[in-house]
């Protein structure tokens, strides 16, 4: 018999106390919620239930998920750790400040970004009298901690913005985006956090990447702005604030060189992920929505042609991720919601041409 509404919310609260007391409960029975418009994809699965759960991401084994979410009794995002299937899902962040942007080392212990080194609260809300824009806190600095979040230390911090840390899966090297220089540029450094060299070195901002499986690539988004646009990118940054409206994706190599644009329709396009082969990249848009507040995930070569879209779901579908061996992939979602507002996790089998 199929659970009644009021019973999966109780559920899901329940799981979401767990979680934050350090127990670790059985997930929530996965969910199918199959489209028939999104042949892509097969057996999906719902892996997290309530609250807004994004950017989940895999283990280079693929036996587990970490994630940034807000649930029952949290202010703001905190990093959660969980296996692969949604079970054992467990708080893995200091339950302080306000976290971001999390992903799993080599060696299995994590990285995040957070601002509890500064402030144990979740500080200031960006002001919307300026639009829709992303705060870009000068507090966050990107901490490593043990697999279970034990004995956090900062791998790197400046007197800005420092977040948005991904891992080769080869040798463990980290891309992450920070304003030290004045500007919103990518920057990589080796697993311990020595070693910094800038990447990017045009106005504007650069955020969000992650090497291709190989670690010869990276793909990122980006702001170009000129003119006017870029005096108002540059006002608005020494609030502290990005205005995310138009990014377009950027490939290049590993280093930074050969840069290449891969998209150039003015939309709103990140969460960029690189499929083993090098030549295919799944991203997020609103670019069909006039209204800009319907986000898909999309496939197109490197080149920027053969695009295709993989999802249909008419309100959010984002931070796509293929497993390492790309048999599977995971993203964040809208679709089966309980209540509105939720962003929940989910999982597929990535069904090849």
């Amino acid at each position: 018999m199929p659970l009644s509404r009021t019973l999966r919310r109780r559920l899901a609260a329940v799981v979401g106390l767990l979680a934050l007391l350090g127990a670790r409960p059985e997930a929530t029975a996965p969910t199918a919620v199959e489209r028939e418009d999104e042949p892509r994809l097969r057996n999906v699965r719902q892996l997290t239930f309530g609250g807004e759960n994004a950017e989940a991401y895999w283990s280079v084994d693929g036996r587990e998920l970490i994630l940034q979410a807000t649930r029952e009794g949290l202010a703001c995002d905190q990093i959660f750790r969980m296996n692969a299937d949604g079970s054992e899902a467990r708080m893995v962040s200091t339950g302080k400040g306000r976290t971001t942007c999390s992903f799993i080392q080599l060696d299995g212990s994590i990285l995040y970004s957070s601002t509890h080194g500064h402030d144990a609260g979740c500080l200031w809300n960006p002001d919307r009298s300026e639009g829709y824009v992303w705060p870009v806190y000068p507090e966050m600095d990107i901490w490593r901690a043990g697999p279970d979040g034990e004995n956090p230390q900062i791998l790197f911090q400046s007197p800005g913005y420092d977040a948005e840390a991904t891992v080769c899966p080869k040798d463990g090297r980290i891309v992450f985006t920070s304003s030290k220089d004045g500007d919103l540029e990518l920057y990589v450094m080796d697993r311990d956090g020595r070693s910094v060299t800038r990447l990017t070195h045009t106005p504007g901002y650069d955020g969000g990447a992650f090497f291709s499986p190989d670690c010869t690539k990276i793909v990122w988004r980006a702001s170009r702005p000129t003119g006017e646009e870029l005096e108002s990118y540059r006002a608005l940054l020494a609030k502290n604030l990005v205005k995310p409206s138009k990014l377009e994706i950027f490939v290049a190599d590993a280093d930074g060189s050969n840069v290449v644009q891969v998209t150039n329709n003015g939309a709103a396009n990140f969460g960029p992920y690189l499929h083993a082969d090098n030549e295919r990249i799944l991203y997020v848009s609103n670019q069909h929505d006039p209204r800009g507040r319907n986000f898909d995930i999309f496939l197109i070569r490197v080149d920027g042609t053969g695009q295709e879209q993989v999802t249909h779901n008419p309100t959010f579908d984002g931070f796509p991720m293929w497993s390492h061996d790309g048999k599977k992939l995971v993203f964040a979602s809208n679709r089966n919601n309980e209540a509105r507002g939720e962003t929940n996790v989910f999982v597929a089998d990535w069904v090849e041409d």
